[in-house]
Parts: structure tokens; C-alpha cells; sequence
């Protein structure tokens, strides 16, 4: 079987070119009877546009990466009797919701991809020439010449995708992201007891009351530095811009809870600092490796809203949900 670990690509670059426009004609009109007629020659076709199309359907930019090179159809020439040549075919390029496009040679951002069958044309194709029947005056009555159509335009971009999800676990490696997505959905991420289990996001369907949901995302785990692009650095915090609320998670043997807490806020605001301005829920994991006691005697030494849980014993996690879907909800 495939090994599916890779197949999740979240930056590309390709190369596309939009058709030139068709040539117009400079044909003129002739028949039996009228043997001499004037100018009749048709416009060229547009050429085809590059258009980026969001699909829902899709979660990864896999089917880019070998796809480099994307061309539309040239625009057809005119015709006769005043007859426009056909438009070129459009290059539609489905990707994921959460695409942003930027120009490769100056990292410009273009625009973005959010919503299901958005459609924005990446490059127009060429205008299609004018035929001569355009050119025709009362000094001009035979203008044999027609206009060429123009060339299509042609670009280099980058596509990133920022994943597209209601809850963000943020966390330092092996902090139980991944087990707690699993617990709560049907999301099947890697889990082992080491550091950087998870190197790919992984979105998961959380069931909730009355047949509702949200979506949650296990991203990589942060380190200290990750702002500068350490360890998994900016492919990490690029996936939580998108988060509506943010859901820090700390394992409870951590040396001390609000140091790495803070840390974990640190690296966010010197990424970006509207990210402190989303919602957020500290959960301190594993609790159901300390008694209530040891609980108290924690929770003491955290200075902002905390709640215990664990995924093993399935401690507060009812709580957990309803806490999220509050927050959710309460702008709505």
C-alpha cells in the first residue's frame, strides 16, 4: 500500500501561461453576384484564462507537485462574414479551501481561496484581434489588414495552504495533540512518545450534541524559536492563522505549566501578533496521571482559565467540547 505519510503538500510553485488571443481576419466578402464585396472578416477568440477553483473536496496541494507547467488554450482566428474565432480553453486549477497565491519573484499576496467553487482569474488570456471589418471608413473602404491578437501573459507562484479548521491544537511536541484528536474523532494521526510524531496536519469531525460538529486540526508541535523558523517553524504557525479558536494543550508533568504556556503565546505574537487575539482554552493533559490533591495544588500556580483532562480515561472531555462550542458560537 502507498505510504501516505507524504502525501500531504501544503507549498508548491508552479508556472502557468494564459492563451494568446486569435488573429483577426481580413477576409472580404465575395459571391456570384457580388464579386467585390467589402471588409467581413471576423475578430479573433480570446485566449483561455488561468483560473484558481476552491474545492472543498480537496485537503492537500498533492496533485500540484508533479504539475508544474499550466497552459490555457489559444484563442481561434476570425473568420468570414464576419465570424469571431472561438475562445480558448480556460485552465481551471482546483485546490484547497485555505489557498493563498502570491507572486513568486517578490512573495507579493495575490489573494486567497476560502469558499467552495470561488473562482479568481490567476491570468487572463490575450484579447483576440479585430478583423478589417472594424477599419472600414468613408476614406478606408477596403482595408485589406486585420489586428493580431494578443499574446497570453505568462507568471511564476506560490500556493500555500493554511488549513481551514474551528479548533487549533497549539502545544509543544508530545504534548497529546494527536491522541486527544483521536479520542474525540475519526481522525487516525501517528502516535508515539517521542517529539515531532505529528510532522503533517491532521483534521478530524468532532461529534457533538444534536447532531452538530466542528473541526479540529493537530498541527506539528512548536518549539521555542519556531518564529524563527526553527525545528518545523513557519510550516507549523502558518496552519494556525486560519483557527477560529486556538486550544493550548500542556501535559501535567511539564516542569512548570505557565512557563511553557507563555512560551507557546511568545512564539505566536512575535509570528504574528493578531493570533493572541483569537480565542483561547488552556487544557493541562494527562491529568490521569495525578489525584485531586495534586490537581489543586497545580491549578494554584496557573493564573488564567485551565481545565483538566486526559484521552486515556476520557476525563473533561465533555467539558472540553462544550467549552469549545461556546466559544464557537458565541459571536454567531
Amino acid at each position: 500500500m502507498k505510504n501516505l505519510k507524504n502525501n500531504f503538500v501544503d507549498h508548491v510553485k508552479i508556472y502557468c501561461k494564459s492563451g494568446n488571443g486569435g488573429k483577426g481576419s481580413a477576409h472580404f466578402f465575395r459571391s456570384r453576384i457580388q464579386p467585390k464585396g467589402g471588409p467581413d472578416g471576423g475578430d479573433g477568440g480570446r485566449g483561455g484564462h488561468i483560473i484558481l477553483r476552491g474545492n472543498r473536496n480537496l485537503w492537500t496541494l498533492l496533485h500540484l507537485k508533479f504539475t508544474k507547467h499550466i497552459k490555457a488554450g489559444h484563442g481561434g482566428d476570425g473568420g468570414k462574414n464576419t465570424s469571431t474565432g472561438s475562445n480558448g480553453k480556460d485552465m481551471y486549477i482546483d485546490v484547497p479551501l485555505g489557498t493563498i497565491v502570491k507572486d513568486a519573484m517578490n512573495q507579493e499576496f495575490l489573494f486567497e481561496i476560502t469558499e467552495h467553487a470561488q473562482d479568481v482569474i490567476l491570468l487572463k488570456g490575450g484579447v483576440g484581434g479585430k478583423g478589417n471589418v472594424h477599419f472600414k471608413n468613408s476614406v478606408r473602404q477596403s482595408p485589406r489588414y486585420a489586428q493580431p491578437g494578443k499574446s497570453g501573459l505568462d507568471s511564476a507562484n506560490i500556493l500555500e495552504l493554511k488549513i481551514l479548521a474551528d479548533v487549533g491544537l497549539v502545544g509543544f511536541p508530545n504534548a497529546g495533540k494527536s491522541t486527544l484528536l483521536s479520542r474525540l474523532t475519526a481522525a487516525k494521526p501517528k502516535i508515539a512518545d517521542y517529539e515531532f510524531t505529528t510532522l503533517t496536519p491532521n483534521l478530524g469531525i468532532v461529534q457533538y450534541r444534536n447532531m452538530q460538529s466542528f473541526i479540529m486540526a493537530d498541527i506539528p508541535g512548536i518549539i521555542k524559536g519556531a518564529s524563527e523558523g526553527k525545528g518545523l517553524g513557519h510550516r507549523f504557525l502558518r496552519h494556525i492563522e486560519r483557527n477560529t479558536c486556538l486550544l493550548f494543550l500542556i501535559s501535567v508533568d511539564s516542569d512548570d505549566i505557565m512557563k511553557q504556556y507563555n512560551t507557546l503565546l511568545s512564539e505566536l505574537e512575535k509570528y504574528n501578533d493578531e493570533l493572541l487575539d483569537k480565542d483561547k482554552i488552556l487544557a493541562i493533559t494527562k491529568s490521569d496521571m495525578i489525584d485531586e490533591d495534586l490537581k489543586i495544588e497545580i491549578s494554584e500556580t496557573i493564573n488564567v482559565p485551565h481545565l483538566f483532562i486526559s484521552s486515556i480515561s476520557n476525563e473533561g472531555l465533555d467539558e472540553l467540547k462544550d467549552k469549545i462550542w461556546n466559544l464557537l458560537n458565541s459571536n454567531a
